[in-house]
């Protein structure tokens, strides 16, 4: 089970990490985790190319090892690209220092692929309290505040997109996954997403 929009107490347990960007302006952040994959993030990047919009990549660093290729393309295109560990860890699971080396692992492949600017999501949002204090120093943790369920076998295409337009506000990090499980889902709904919104104003822009 998940919630298309983080519940508020959850955000509150947790103030200092990025849930959304308090806006008026028509802004929507868009973030895609896991990749970068052939075929896949190469969608993505066509997809916003076509919309005019910008999205922030939180990268595995053994898949920017794989495919530079595709890391270098998206930076050269204008897109934030941003650690999420090397081996997609979760935080829960394994002990700091552990953590931390494999931040510092990704952080080695994120050389030269952004402007300076050090963003950490943690996979799967599992993160100790113990990790968020010894990754803030050099890393802005960013959260969401809607998560797309793209990788879910429970949603289907048509869900996922409804969902994540009702979760969708001003200022909002919503949440869409470039790997295998998501496909179907996200390819689905990505572009209608951009279409719905962009015919209501909207701009999308990285972090």
């Amino acid at each position: 089970m998940f919630f298309h929009h983080t519940p508020w107490l959850v955000q509150k347990l947790y103030p200092t990490l990025v849930w959304s960007v308090p806006t008026n302006e028509k802004v929507i952040y868009l973030t895609f985790d896991d990749g970068p994959i052939p075929d896949l993030t190469e969608f993505i990047l066509d997809t916003l190319k076509k919309y005019n919009s910008k999205g922030t990549f939180f990268c595995v660093g053994d898949n920017l090892r794989k495919h530079p290729e595709i890391a270098k393309r998206a930076f050269d295109e204008g897109h934030k690209l941003a650690n999420h560990t090397f081996n997609h860890l979760a935080g829960w699971s394994v002990d700091d220092e552990q953590y931390l080396d494999n931040i510092q692992e990704c952080g080695k492949h994120l050389e030269g692929l952004n402007d300076g600017t050090k963003l950490f999501r943690p996979p799967y949002g599992k993160i100790k309290r113990s990790q968020i204090s010894k990754v803030s120093p050099n890393h802005k943790i960013i959260m969401w505040d809607v998560l797309s369920g793209d990788y879910s076998k429970k949603v289907s295409p048509e869900q996922c997109l409804k969902g994540t337009i009702a979760a969708t506000r001003k200022g909002s990090i919503v949440l869409f996954h470039d790997n295998v499980k998501a496909e179907a889902n996200m390819k689905y709904t990505l572009p209608r997403f951009l279409d719905h919104f962009s015919n209501q104003g909207f701009l999308f822009e990285s972090l």
